[in-house]
């Protein structure tokens, strides 16, 4: 049977579940396990193509040509998964599927309600999804709280229910900000996260706590007592320079033996040397070298992030740190190429429109 791993987040949005997911993948592969990922994003339109890159960031195509969340950029870079249509689907392509069947007259003549046929429609999309792995980690978008992502919540709610909850464990991503102020960190945000989770009718499993700084053992104790969730299944989650030590940061803190241990998984011990290598060779370059990233949305640089980890992973290989440089293709045609003196590299991306565009080809 599959188990499912099913990742929330709370506070605010741009914590970093998508890294968070992913990390704990590449982990559970390092331990022998299948593992595929899904992103359930609760927004209506139908896939994220039409959406303006400053708003929503990159749109990362899979290899059935699908357009999807970059998060799914993201699972292909930390782990072996092969991403697909399938592994990511909207609030809009739930409602065009259930209406269609309405349409066809497949709920023969039923009142069609988002519970339980909305809800109905997604469990069978994550069911599709997971299809061929032992583990399925699913990443729901937005904030718990939102009204976009009720129906994505209750969802998975039955889903532990129906699954047994041996095979279903959810991992619950909160803020555990610092007030300068006061001089300390609190944990009433996280507290209330959870409170509102737990109302709902989840109740987590594992707290990852995000942070700029060491969380107190009180604090984790306080945590783990409000929160109904055991001490050792409190990871802090620290601010870290490369997205590419959080595996190990994790797995210092036992996260995949805790998953396992939830799920009733035996894997052999994690190996995580690859990580280590690659870690490694971020912490000491053997050169550098200046890129000049010339394109039109650089204002918010998630819209180019595959292009930007592609430069990150030849660094990586080369033994090369790569200093990217922004630069709005604009403002070349404004004042010129002087902003590209003294690079090494220049990367010139895609985009859509005129706009900008004379900037790239000078």
């Amino acid at each position: 049977m599959i188990k499912y791993v099913f990742v929330t987040g709370g506070v605010v949005s741009s914590l970093g579940k998508g890294i968070a997911a992913a990390s704990l993948g590449a982990i559970l592969e390092s331990r022998g396990i299948r593992v595929t990922h899904l992103k359930l994003d609760p927004y209506i339109n139908v896939d994220p193509g039409t959406m303006s890159p400053f708003q929503h960031g990159e749109v990362f195509v899979t290899e059935d040509g699908a357009e999807t969340d970059l998060d799914l950029g993201h699972y292909e870079r930390f782990t072996n998964a092969r991403m697909e249509r399938r592994n990511n689907f909207t609030t809009g392509q739930i409602y065009d599927s259930v209406i269609r069947k309405e349409r066809r007259g497949e709920y023969l003549g039923k009142t069609v309600q988002v519970i339980p046929h909305i809800t109905d429609e997604i469990k069978a999309h994550i069911r599709r999804g997971a299809e061929g792995a032992d583990l399925a980690i699913v990443e729901v978008g937005g904030t718990v709280g939102d009204i976009e992502s009720l129906p994505f919540l209750e969802a998975i709610r039955q889903m532990a229910l129906q699954e047994g909850r041996t095979n279903a464990c959810y991992m619950h991503l909160t803020l555990v900000p610092y007030i300068a102020t006061a001089g300390e960190l609190k944990t009433k945000p996280t507290q209330h996260s959870v409170k509102e989770l737990r109302e709902i009718g989840i109740q987590p499993d594992i707290l990852l706590c995000r942070t700029d700084r060491p969380i107190p053992e009180d604090d984790k104790r306080k945590m783990a007592l409000f929160c109904n969730v055991q001490r050792e299944a409190v990871i802090e989650a620290r601010d870290a320079d490369s997205i590419y030590k959080i595996p190990a940061m994790l797995h210092d803190q036992m996260l995949d033996e805790i998953v396992c241990h939830k799920l009733g998984i035996l894997a052999r011990a994690a190996d995580l040397g690859v990580w280590k290598n690659i870690v490694h060779a971020l912490e000491n370059p053997e050169r550098v070298l200046d890129v000049a990233f010339v394109g039109k949305y650089v204002d918010l640089t998630e819209s180019y992030k595959s292009l930007t980890e592609a430069l990150v992973h030849a660094g990586i290989a080369t033994r090369s740190k790569v200093r990217i440089r922004y630069i709005d293709s604009e403002e070349i045609e404004r004042n010129g190429c002087q902003a590209l003196q003294g690079m090494d590299a220049i990367l010139v991306p895609g985009g859509f429109g005129r706009r900008g565009t004379e900037g790239k080809i000078a």
